[in-house]
């Protein structure tokens, strides 16, 4: 997993909250490289999302006699696949399930391991020791091997893969919970608020969320990247998606057999899969530095 700077304020985030948020803004507005990537991952998900209205081919009618298409074909910009189907129009279509299943199971896990993080290390004693001791047993299994061992125990299909890629990230976001939370939990001001009279409770919502919302969120970001590689990784193995849904991984598995015929054509899916988590690595790592407080 990514490591990521767990960096935990002084002070309440209420007090200058919006100058913060102003000041991470204005950072990213002078990071061309964060802004580029941004807009490749903007650019993705607004094609994917129309995909239906952009006119393209239809993704699952395919054609014997025009299988295996070189890229320029006329009619097939970047070709045909095996079974004769407009691969623009499938890597098009195929964007909407990679990004979905690459992206759903992070945020999942950062609402549920964010949860369990946050309430492990406010609490302390045995809720802790509770939680983190059941996270760790997930850290005692390589995060790709557990993510094929849940879906292979599941069945292939999306929902099985939106599970399994979740359970695999939940324990890595709830350590990181826990570590910022921990840090917060011994400050002056949290100690104040206890002596004031607010309960548990309303410490959490009102002093220690705000102070700990962006190292969560920044670590989150930095595993979407994995998760899509992961997510591609199930459908290449057969345990994700299943066919004839046009989904990069699965695409990168049945157009194995061409490799030899038009590796180019091959290439595609597995090019589109290396752009987006590259462009995910980049606009985290952009994120991370821009909100970063000490800069």
């Amino acid at each position: 997993m990514t490591a990521v700077d767990v960096t935990v304020l002084d002070a309440p985030a209420t007090v200058s909250g919006q100058g913060y948020w102003s000041g991470v803004g204005a950072r990213l507005l002078r990071d061309p490289l964060t802004l580029i990537c941004l807009g490749v991952i903007l650019l993705l998900i607004l094609s994917a999302a129309f995909a239906p209205w952009l006119g393209l081919a239809d993704p699952y009618k395919g054609s014997m006699i025009a299988r295996l298409k070189p890229i320029g074909t006329p009619g097939h910009i970047l070709g045909t696949d095996e079974q004769g189907r407009d691969m623009f129009a499938r890597l098009i279509y195929g964007g909407r399930l990679t990004l979905f299943i690459g992206l759903t199971p992070v945020v999942l896990a950062f609402f549920i391991g964010g949860t369990l993080g946050i309430v492990a290390g406010y609490a302390g004693g045995w809720i802790n020791t509770g939680i983190m001791r059941t996270v760790d047993v997930f850290f005692a299994f390589p995060s790709v091997l557990l993510a094929i061992a849940i879906s292979g125990a599941l069945g292939a299909g999306i929902v099985n893969s939106l599970v399994s890629l979740t359970i695999v990230f939940i324990p890595p976001i709830t350590r990181v919970s826990e570590a910022v939370t921990s840090g917060v939990r011994a400050l002056d001001y949290i100690d104040a608020a206890r002596a004031s009279g607010a309960n548990a409770l309303t410490v959490i919502r009102v002093h220690v969320i705000g102070n700990v919302l962006s190292p969560i969120f920044v670590y989150a970001t930095s595993l979407t990247s994995v998760c899509m590689i992961l997510a591609a990784g199930l459908s290449f193995l057969g345990i994700g998606v299943r066919p004839p849904e046009p989904e990069w991984g699965l695409m990168l598995n049945t157009l194995r057999s061409a490799i030899y015929v038009n590796p180019w054509l091959s290439a595609l899916p597995g090019l589109m899969i290396f752009v987006t988590s590259l462009c995910l690595n980049l606009l985290s790592d952009g994120v991370r530095s821009a909100m970063n407080v000490r800069d």
